[in-house]
């Protein structure tokens, strides 16, 4: 079976891109071409933003319908986060507890959502 490995945003503006996914993660991409970045989440796992105009084949789709999601530890760390991330995001989505536990929802430049969550126990 097949490894998940990596997802990918268009993104219209890459150095916005860039510099909002590294005030999220904390750190900046590992991999930085002018039209290609990759971020590493963990676990294998990486993020790449690829800047629209370029992508083969072409694409139509702009953000909004694309979510990643962040799971943290515990509320205090969600606090801390929404906190933070609203100094430089729009905030979609207030902390509030749904279904699945404790989450918010930010917007990335292109209107890509960004959840950050505590799961339900």
């Amino acid at each position: 079976m097949s490894q998940f490995s990596f997802v990918i945003l268009y993104v219209a503006d890459m150095r916005a891109s860039i510099d909002f996914y590294s005030k999220i993660l904390g750190a900046g991409p590992v991999d930085d071409a002018p039209t290609f970045s990759v971020f590493h989440l963990g676990n294998g796992v990486m993020l790449g933003l690829w800047q629209r105009d370029g992508v083969v084949p072409p694409v139509e789709a702009t953000g909004g319908a694309t979510e990643v999601a962040f799971t943290l530890s515990d509320e205090t760390a969600l606090q801390e986060t929404h906190t933070r991330w609203a100094g430089f995001a729009p905030i979609a989505q207030p902390p509030e507890v749904m279904g699945f536990g404790l989450t918010f929802t930010a917007l990335d430049p292109d209107g890509h959502r960004v959840r950050a969550l505590v799961p339900a126990k």
